[in-house]
């Protein structure tokens, strides 16, 4: 008798303490979704995917660090700015893209969290060869988004996929691999006249964003990237590439003008702008006073600053990885990611503005 009356009450007990566990996991999640675009700072394994893509992250020793200790596909040890931001939103890991079947019954329900459509080697600028992709292109990117959100407006309805669209975060990692491109390509453009081209495609991708549900873009300026032990390795005397690094300046600079017009064009839209130039120039320069040891050479490679070589499985690499700014020849490693993510979330003005990611999911 005494244990039939206790049943009802332990009944009720787990209704609530089911209900308290699942407002706690809606609280802490501070946006529905992530939309992710870029390149290889933040590919989460879109390029495992692509046949003829000689930009992969596959192997080892990237990845060691990475919660499996394996190689997904993302280029260093461990998680990447991605993976950093999702896990300060409150969300899961946000799936690579192509991983995720177009015939798989879960696909709709998967997008909910976000999608990455990040691709190693990617640019703005589109000349690929459709017939043999290396890699995504930031407008075949914005092609696979549109591409999500008619599955979205499938399984919620238009209006409840627009609200949900609307208070997601869209974040935009590009343009390094347009900066490197222009030198590579010996190309007969003036600086300014390429800028301004790099910047006009941006905008016209934003604005298809825009035009399907995107409201909240965090937009992250190119980084101080003369400055890596690859570029360093072609220098005389290890110094950094100053033609690369007042270029990337020069695309910063256009982009962060053409985001103030944006904003005054497109009604509702709400952006946060992180100058990852500043931010990193700070630690090159000033290095212990960030938890830096090493921000010449790689942690893992071969030869001279660990940059004759990729990261690759027969290269060292380094023990202390968490006082290196660089985990190879050109991507930052997982403590890098971390610090430039707190900037990007809570950084002042100084750095991120008109405001930072933290107060950008807020509106």
């Amino acid at each position: 008798m005494a244990f039939s009356s206790f049943l009802p009450t332990v009944f009720v007990f787990l209704i609530f303490l089911l209900c308290w566990v699942s407002r706690t996991v809606t609280e802490a999640r501070e946006i529905p979704a992530m939309y992710v675009f870029g390149d290889s700072l933040v590919d989460v394994g879109n390029n495992n995917y692509l046949k003829y893509s000689f930009a992969k992250a596959n192997f080892p020793h990237n990845g060691i660090d990475f919660p499996t200790k394996k190689p997904t596909g993302r280029f260093g040890n461990g998680k990447n700015a991605a993976d950093l931001i999702a896990e300060k939103m409150g969300l899961p890991t946000i799936p690579p893209y192509l991983s995720m079947s177009s015939k798989s019954k879960k696909r709709r329900t998967q997008f909910l969290n976000g999608v990455n459509f990040a691709s190693g080697a990617s640019k703005i600028l589109n000349d690929i060869d459709p017939q043999y992709p290396f890699s995504i292109p930031l407008e075949k990117q914005v092609d696979y988004y549109l591409a999500v959100h008619k599955d979205l407006v499938q399984a919620l309805g238009a209006s409840r996929a627009h609200i949900h669209l609307s208070k997601s975060l869209i974040l935009i990692i590009t343009g390094s691999n347009d900066i490197y491109n222009y030198f590579d390509s010996l190309s007969n453009s003036t600086q300014q006249q390429y800028v301004n081209s790099l910047v006009l495609i941006f905008k016209e991708q934003v604005k298809r964003l825009y035009d399907y549900g995107g409201r909240k873009f965090s937009i992250i300026g190119v980084g101080v990237i003369g400055c890596t032990p690859s570029e360093r390795n072609e220098q005389a005397h290890g110094k950094c590439n100053e033609d690369v690094n007042r270029l990337s300046l020069k695309y910063n600079q256009a982009l962060v003008s053409m985001l103030k017009n944006l904003s005054s064009e497109l009604r509702g839209i709400n952006y946060s702008y992180f100058d990852g130039y500043s931010v990193m120039q700070n630690f090159i320069q000033k290095p212990t006073a960030h938890g830096f040891a090493e921000v010449k050479a790689a942690c893992c490679g071969l030869g001279n600053l660990n940059a004759d070589a990729p990261c690759l499985p027969i290269a060292t690499y380094c023990s202390n990885r968490s006082n290196h700014l660089f985990w190879d020849r050109t991507h930052p490693t997982e403590a890098a990611h971390r610090k430039l993510v707190d900037y990007i979330l809570y950084g002042p003005l100084q750095y991120t503005f008109p405001v930072n990611v933290k107060k950008l999911v807020a509106i």
